[in-house]
């Protein structure tokens, strides 16, 4: 950074680095601290750091430009035909301000009128950045707190020029300007934007598998980011291809929905001649303001775990409604998070697979003949690897991502790499045109280790990637190969030496680099169902009959303690009578379920306090009483034996119980029992044991073929890996009869539950478990150790005791 003469303050050596600049351009928070809360830091700061780079900017060709306005002003032309007179003297820049005035040539007096002057003779695109940033109301409180002129002058002398200040290092200007604004407004930063080092490595895997295609004449690729935030994904992608080939066209396009973020992205694409109006303000999930749009390259930071609750409406809309013409056809995710849309959203904008030239938006003619379709890079947590079982939406998104061939490899990223948050996250790249090799397979690369410390954390980021990690990485992505883990030359983490040290200390695990590749299929997998029978007994004694006086499940507890209160109370006229709301039995038994049963509600009370619920179970009591004397009060391990007897004897004493009766009176005096024979539930044509139909051999020695009842609590799922290169029934059955069959011999397949899109047995279900695949098996520390820590420890505190005592 370089300062005019007339500057009051330190000059900056030309080494000042991005973060040294943002921090003196931030200083002018001292001059603010008192009359702004710091939550208003940067609405100020952040404006007139724009402000004064369009400026610097412009400044080659504002003469031109001031004189050219002049001599059109007479032409009374709208704006949008004197904007294309101006723009030719711009210099091939996109925008341009007709004012002779600039910072430095504001006087004090009437300085607030000048400012807003100056910023209305911006071009409209320009303009509008600063009607998002509310720049005139913040102008007004500077100027009420006689501020504004003392803020102008330290914009005018700071240099931020191209040639000072490069359009990479202005874009780390702002976001470290930025970082600060979020961590003196209790925000997060990473909600703006993207760490540079994992927008490179991101970048560079989006980017390396179409090298030779992009370094070809007459390219023209577009790039998007639906969650653009200050432009970094934006700016690095078009700094990718224009290194490689400096006559290649690259249109971006994105939408962002912080109106701060959204103002400095499309500062920073108007400053590179970029087509503005294709940078949008608004929710893309919700309001996706390019329908029908496709694109080349993708590159994406969401949000971590957002949930979409307040959009939820309008996504299970479009989800059911449009189905796969839409944009979230293969299912949503919980509402707790909203990364999977994301990325279901980038998939929706991927171009089909066909020479570019047929792609291509531009009419001129064009030797692009690349086939290509899209490539996307984005970045997510943990979550959108494993979440949700077999059938749910997450496994859905990931069935179809997987089975469509789309996932080219994942990156398991260090910890402590984002602004906002320390936790594992990952880089998933896709494409709709993997290389041959690659078809079928998907590349997962552990990169957790290749990470060196910061001297200095900036929020909860305290590691960064080097160029020799980033290339590390790229390199194993491009060669495509397995690589065993290899230990890395990477220093050990620095640890605590506070408190006690051990005596043997742990040895440190080494840090290791490794890559694996997989077939699509074996991240899949088939949920099947497996029923046990349920097996009863049954045994009508006193106990269980009595139990019948109550309600069950709700009332269970509170009418027992009610009965024994007042039970004594009641005659066969007045039974389950507790009188009107003002009588004394009903304001005590009140007082009782608030005290004793604060969870039932005012509905529930009033049931529990009417007598026609304690007559309803008193009629079912002596219903069972009757039975009983029927029946008789054996046991019986055999439930289908005593089903027979009790059907019997309904019909024998001419009880018309109705199903909800004979359930509870059936739930009160039966109960589960692992010796007693199995339930039958009905009778079956042909034998098939694997799927529920038994042969078996009655109390009269007479074979029949029957299917069970299942036991719920005994119901268990198999997850079993899909196998393409045999049939869903074999896979099933072979492992069934391998894995379940030997253990529990009465089990079953329950044949019913099927997949919705294929109609085989068992719901088809997708995770990747990335730390599974990773995981270095280490032993546990020897006894011996383990005893010399505790024999140590022992010792200390005898002689911290010891010093107590004397």
């Amino acid at each position: 950074m370089t300062l005019s003469a007339s500057a009051t303050q330190p000059h900056p050596s030309s080494t000042t680095t991005p973060t040294n600049l943002a921090a003196f351009i931030w200083s002018v928070a001292d001059l603010l601290r008192g009359d702004f809360k710091q939550s208003q830091y940067g609405r100020i700061i952040l404006p007139f750091t724009l402000l004064r780079r369009l400026e610097c900017v412009l400044e080659a060709s504002k003469d031109a430009v001031v004189a050219e306005a002049q001599n059109i002003s007479a032409m009374n032309l709208n704006e949008e035909a004197e904007a294309k007179f101006l723009l030719r003297k711009t210099d091939g820049l996109a925008f341009y301000n007709t004012s002779p005035m600039t910072l430095a040539k504001m006087g004090q007096s009437d300085i607030e009128a000048n400012l807003s002057h100056y910023i209305q003779s911006f071009s409209k695109d320009a303009r509008e950045i600063f009607e998002h940033f509310r720049f005139e109301e913040f102008v007004g409180y500077l100027n009420d707190a006689n501020l504004l002129y003392k803020v102008v002058q330290k914009f005018q002398n700071v240099d931020l020029s191209p040639e000072a200040v490069s359009n990479h290092e202005m874009g780390l200007v702002f976001e470290e300007l930025i970082r600060r604004f979020a961590e003196s407004s209790n925000e997060t930063a990473g909600e703006h934007f993207t760490p540079r080092d994992i927008v490179r490595l991101t970048t560079s895997l989006v980017f390396m598998e179409d090298d030779e295609a992009l370094s070809k004449d007459g390219i023209i690729r577009t790039i998007y980011d639906p969650t653009a935030g200050t432009g970094g994904f934006l700016s690095s992608g078009m700094e990718y291809v224009l290194e490689l080939n400096p006559n290649a066209v690259m249109r971006a396009f994105g939408q962002e929905l912080n109106p701060e973020s959204y103002a400095i992205c499309k500062a920073d694409m108007l400053i590179k001649g970029q087509e503005v109006s294709r940078i949008k303000l608004g929710n893309t999930l919700s309001n996706d303001q390019l329908p029908n749009e496709s694109f080349d390259y993708m590159l994406s930071n969401p949000p971590f775990g957002v949930d979409w609750k307040k959009i939820s409406g309008e996504i299970k809309d479009e989800h059911e409604q449009k189905g796969f013409d839409g944009r979230f056809g293969p299912g949503t995710p919980r509402v707790s998070d909203g990364s999977l849309l994301f990325l279901l959203h980038l998939i929706s904008k991927m171009r089909p697979v066909q020479s570019h030239s047929q792609n291509s938006e531009s009419d001129a003619p064009t030797n692009d003949t690349a086939i290509t379709g899209s490539r996307i890079g984005i970045i997510l947590n943990g979550s959108p690897l494993f979440t949700g079982g077999a059938g749910s939406g997450e496994s859905e998104i990931r069935r179809y991502i997987l089975e469509s061939d789309l996932l080219e490899a994942i990156i398991a990223l260090p910890t402590d790499m984002f602004y906002n948050t320390g936790i594992a996250t990952y880089v998933w790249i896709l494409t709709n045109h993997k290389a041959p090799e690659r078809k079928g397979k998907v590349q997962l690369i552990d990169g957790t280790n290749l990470y060196s410390k910061m001297r200095k954390s900036l929020g909860s980021k305290r590691n960064e990637m080097s160029d020799t990690d980033i290339r590390t990485i790229t390199r194993t992505f491009g060669d495509f190969e397995v690589v065993d883990a290899r230990e890395l030359d990477k220093p050990a983490d620095v640890k605590s030496n506070r408190g006690r040290q051990s005596a043997t200390p742990k040895t440190e695990t080494a840090k290791t680099f490794a890559s694996k590749i997989f077939a699509t299929h074996e991240f899949g997998y088939r949920r099947v169902t497996i029923e046990r029978p349920l097996r009863l007994s049954a045994q009508m004694s006193a106990a269980a009959i009595a139990s019948l006086r109550y309600a069950e499940r709700t009332y269970d507890v509170v009418m027992p303690a009610l009965y024994e209160k007042f039970g004594e109370q009641w005659t066969e006229e007045t039974y389950g009578e507790f009188g009107d709301l003002t009588s004394d039995i009903q304001v005590e038994a009140r007082a009782m379920i608030k005290a004793d049963f604060s969870e039932l509600k005012e509905k529930q009370i009033k049931e529990v306090l009417s007598p026609k619920l304690w007559r309803e179970q008193l009629a079912i009591m002596t219903a069972a009483q009757t039975l009983q004397q029927a029946i008789g009060t054996q046991q019986f391990d055999d439930y289908n034996q005593f089903d027979a007897l009790f059907k019997q004897a309904l019909k024998d004493t001419g009880l018309n119980l109705s199903a909800k009766e004979k359930k509870q009176i059936l739930n009160a005096i039966t109960w589960k029992n692992p010796e007693a024979q199995r339930v039958i539930k009905k009778s079956a044509k042909a034998a098939n044991p694997l799927y529920g139909a038994f042969e078996v051999t009655d109390s009269n020695g007479k074979t029949k073929i029957v299917e069970f009842e299942c036991d719920s609590d005994l119901r268990d799922y198999e997850n079993i890996p899909l196998d393409p290169s045999v049939s869903t029934r074999e896979l099933i059955e072979s492992y069934f009869t391998r894995e379940v069959q030997p253990h529990v011999a009465d089990a079953w397949i329950d044949g019913g539950k099927r997949d919705a899109s294929d109609d085989e047995i068992g719901i088809v279900g997708y995770e990747i478990p990335f730390n599974r695949h990773f995981y270095v098996y280490e032993p546990p520390r020897p006894l011996s150790e383990i005893d010399a820590d505790l024999d140590k420890v022992s010792q200390d505190i005898m002689a911290l005791l010891s010093e107590v005592h004397s």
